[in-house]
């Protein structure tokens, strides 16, 4: 499941918490097969992995034991599981960003050596197997928002970032397709330390099939249910736990069903559609075609009674989301339910790594305001670096290290940010400060600039940024609610001229 907004106890830790598995063949390599798995949503510049947990992506056999109504897959056999273990930063000589090394462990056993960035991997000693790890750029898109009705808008997760692990291996050495080649794919996060004293947990996120989590268990205003799914077994959640799924699943597919205003799902096919995503893992045959657009034709040919044509599985460019929406709402009878999103921020890479490069251009918040005031005046009231005028701000306080001078923010809700004063020019009317801590963005540097317009005066408000543990929709709404309280401040105390 894509899961990007998790249950509280994931989301309580970023570096453990799942975004996506995905699972294709090598666009570079037809021989070789690919599974990547995310994790870290919206993760940053100090985005690492934990060197409390193992990451893992586990491969099974599956069997179609149902078609139509009776739909059903069964996993079956031994795990064939890569888990990756990573150790605490190492710090830098030379001073600049510290660095991450860990090792994979194979199928048979082998350990390879990881080095967190490094591009070209690491490769087993037979070269059956290549993995990869390290800051990437989110393939995941999105552009419905889970309301009423279908409400459609820009990629909520544009220009973020994720920490991927890629893993590339030679398909027949390891799966022997010959004794099966439909299998089933999971990405996992668990305990290293499970002394039951200190962790009681058996698991802390997994995931299967894209937006199972946030889209078909999760019901807007009801139980959270998703720290209870975490805690299940991939291929074999607990039986005694599944009506309580069975039936959010079912209510929720009821409702997906008539966004549109009509029925397409009878009882029985809808509940052949439940049991389906009872097994939440990704679906991939890989004696077949993967390609963008194969994602769910498994499961989809299996409930309409028919055999697969596709591998299935689930590329870093496929629309999955719309694919999914698609077949819950209107049962694939209708039109292509294409939202405004129609590509992640980046395209995929036809080489390994395959995840495009982290996006690191800055992102921006530049809004103004004019006023009938001189420009003295207007920097009277902005241009002090410590003293509080905007009314989300209820006490700063200042502190001097040296020549800079660092001011502590607290804010209306109690929160607590820590900046430091890069520039303030009383000519040219400057203020420059960058952010230290309290929001998840690193960098952040903000710019306010008084200047003459007319009559009056006009400050231009700036803030550049990264989002850094936190996705670009929830960091900048909460910098563009700042600056938006802050501009509605000056308004009412300066006469606003010609609003912008």
């Amino acid at each position: 499941m894509s899961d990007h907004v998790d249950g509280p106890r994931t989301m309580a830790d970023p570096s453990i918490d799942l975004t996506d598995i995905f699972a294709f063949t090598s666009p570079e390599n037809p021989t070789r097969t690919v599974l990547v798995v995310n994790v870290f949503p919206g993760a940053g510049e100090s985005a690492w992995f934990s060197n409390a947990a193992y990451y893992n992506a586990v491969l099974k056999r599956v069997n179609i034991e149902g078609v139509g109504s009776k739909a059903h897959f069964k996993a079956y056999g031994e795990e064939i599981r890569f888990q990756f273990k990573f150790d605490r930063l190492q710090r830098n000589q030379s001073g600049g960003r510290p660095s991450q090394a860990g090792i994979c462990k194979i199928p048979g056993g082998e350990m390879l050596s990881v080095r967190v960035g490094d591009t070209q991997g690491s490769t087993s000693a037979k070269g059956t197997v290549r993995v990869f790890a390290g800051l990437r750029s989110d393939p995941f898109f999105i552009g419905w928002y889970n309301s009423p009705t279908l409400q459609g808008g820009e990629n909520l997760t544009q220009d973020d970032n994720v920490l991927g692990l890629v893993i590339e291996f030679d398909t027949a050495a390891l799966l022997q397709p010959e004794k099966g080649s439909l299998f089933g794919v999971i990405g996992e996060s668990t305990p290293v330390d499970t002394t039951p004293t200190l962790n009681s947990i058996p698991r802390f996120d997994w995931a299967g099939r894209p937006e199972l989590a946030n889209y078909l268990i999760t019901i807007p205003g009801e139980v959270n249910l998703l720290d209870l799914w975490n805690q299940q077994t991939p291929f074999d959640v607990d039986p005694s736990v599944l009506p309580i799924f069975r039936e959010r699943l079912t209510r929720h597919l009821r409702l997906w069903d008539m966004k549109d205003g009509k029925r397409d799902w009878s009882e029985t096919d809808l509940n052949a559609n439940v049991n389906v995503y009872l097994n939440d893992f990704l679906l991939m045959d890989v004696s077949k075609s993967i390609d963008d657009h194969s994602h769910l034709e498994i499961e989809k040919s299996v409930i309409n009674g028919q055999t697969h044509r596709t591998g299935g599985g689930r590329t870093l460019d496929a629309n999955a989301v719309d694919i999914l929406l698609t077949w819950i709402i209107n049962r694939d009878h209708g039109p292509f339910l294409q939202s405004p999103a129609t590509q992640a921020t980046q395209k995929s890479n036809k080489t390994f790594p395959y995840l495009a490069s982290p996006n690191v251009s800055l992102l921006t918040v530049n809004k103004s305001v004019k006023v009938d005031a001189s420009p003295d005046d207007l920097w009277a009231f902005v241009g002090h670096f410590e003293r509080p005028w905007t009314p989300l701000v209820v006490e700063t306080q200042m502190t001097l290290a040296g020549s800079e001078q660092l001011r502590t923010k607290r804010l209306v809700d109690g929160k607590v940010l820590i900046e430091l004063l890069l520039e303030r020019d009383a000519v040219d009317k400057v203020l420059k400060y960058k952010l230290i801590s309290g929001i998840p963005a690193q960098p952040l540097v903000t710019t306010l600039h008084v200047k003459a317009d007319g009559l009056g005066s006009e400050l231009s408000w700036k803030i550049e940024y990264l989002p850094d543990g936190q996705g670009e929709l929830f960091v900048g709404l909460v910098l563009n609610t700042f600056v938006d309280v802050g501009i509605a401040e000056i308004k009412r105390h300066f006469k606003q001229r010609n609003p912008t």
